[in-house]
């Protein structure tokens, strides 16, 4: 599996852009662990929002490889060294994607909305003072102000509008980020969540969730209720259920 992902050294990396670390490897991870899902979606248009060094959109073009033909990448960034970097990365490593310079995905709402179907983003979310938030330097790729939820909360409405009806987002959050109550907001816009990968690190505990809409539920002939979407259906106990893992996990790992 190693062949499906980005490759360390041949990753290109600038001084004012964020190298790979416990929070991309996650994130890869996760896309890695829901491949065979990926695969069988068929995806056709893949974006990531703030791709950094290119780790990210380059395991995942690899993970789809030629198993999955006609599908086009876009990554976006506001850094311009990013942008530098991860074409390098994408090159380096024989795959390509779109690069667009803008703050999350500003002048691409209109034009995107409702066409992409994989959404990926590792956002700044670390607990800051508010005032580091967006500021220029390699500090404004983690701070997220406080409770790390200020661009988080920016970035959530736009990959609901841009996101097709049967798209998936894929998101890493800290536990001090209030994972459940982002849950909870999302499930008033129509969308189910999933815990894909959960990891604690020395400094921060992580969890990657994949959000997706729900379709709507119908009666068959029999009167039993299905439901056409890929991923399991999550009713209101089942996100109850989430946030209980939630806080086990938390209160488990407040050592770290």
């Amino acid at each position: 599996m190693s062949s499906k992902i980005a490759r360390i050294d041949l990753v290109s990396s600038h001084p004012e852009v964020y190298e790979p670390c416990d929070d991309s490897f996650a994130l890869v991870d996760a896309l890695l662990s829901d491949r065979t899902n990926l695969l069988d979606f068929h995806p056709r248009l893949c974006m990531e929002v703030g791709c950094g060094s290119g780790y990210v959109i380059t395991s995942l073009a690899l993970m789809l490889g030629q198993e999955t033909t006609g599908v086009h990448y876009i990554a976006t960034d506001i850094n311009p060294h990013a942008l530098q970097v991860t074409s390098e990365t994408l090159k380096a490593h024989g795959v390509h994607a779109e690069l667009i310079q803008a703050d999350i995905a500003s002048g691409l709402e209109k034009r995107m909305a409702g066409l992409v179907d994989v959404i990926v983003v590792n956002p700044p979310y670390v607990p800051t003072p508010e005032d580091e938030v967006g500021q220029e330097g390699i500090a404004s790729t983690w701070a997220g102000g406080e409770n790390g939820r200020r661009v988080i909360d920016r970035i959530l409405p736009v990959a609901d509008r841009l996101l097709s009806h049967k798209g998936w987002l894929y998101m890493l959050f800290l536990t001090s980020n209030n994972p459940s109550e982002i849950c909870l907001q999302m499930k008033d816009k129509g969308f189910s969540a999933r815990i894909i990968v959960q990891r604690a690190t020395e400094e921060e505990n992580l969890l990657v969730i994949k959000f997706w809409r729900d379709s709507p539920v119908q009666a068959d002939t029999n009167g039993m209720v299905t439901t056409t979407k890929t991923e399991p259906f999550m009713a209101m106990g089942s996100l109850g259920s989430l946030f209980s893992r939630l806080s086990f996990w938390r209160s488990d790992n407040s050592s770290c």
